[in-house]
């Protein structure tokens, strides 16, 4: 399983992105994509997850409303729209893989992972 992540940059505050997750490798119809998110010091922290198959989703609660997962089943990519970013969302943001893990929050339960893309949110 391969994950490449793009479309970090610098925004302002109330500004919009959208990071890409490019999927290859494998059929990912009993995967879970998440999207987590980490600065320095401290613990990589969990955004969002996409059910492969089902498209449920499931956000963190501190950017609930605000971030929206999505895929593009014909491209193998997933998508994370960030709208009214907030410089607390300043991070380097990363997506993963899960196989046959339903949904779930934990990093470690996630064994492919992409490179991380920086997000930085000025204010």
């Amino acid at each position: 399983v391969q994950l490449q992540a793009s479309g970090g940059g610098l925004v302002q505050a109330g500004d919009s992105l959208r990071l890409s997750c490019a999927a290859s490798g494998r059929t990912f119809s009993t995967y879970t994509i998440g999207w987590f998110r980490q600065t320095p010091g401290k613990e990589r922290e969990f955004v969002g997850a996409i059910s492969w198959s089902s498209r449920r989703t499931y956000y963190a609660d501190s950017v609930k409303g605000r971030f929206t997962i999505s895929r593009d089943n014909a491209k193998n990519t997933l998508y994370l729209q960030m709208n009214s970013l907030k410089p607390e969302d300043t991070a380097v943001y990363y997506c993963a893989a899960a196989n046959n893990i339903g949904f779930s929050m934990v990093v470690a339960r996630y064994g492919y992972w992409g490179q991380g893309t920086l997000v930085t949110v000025s204010s």
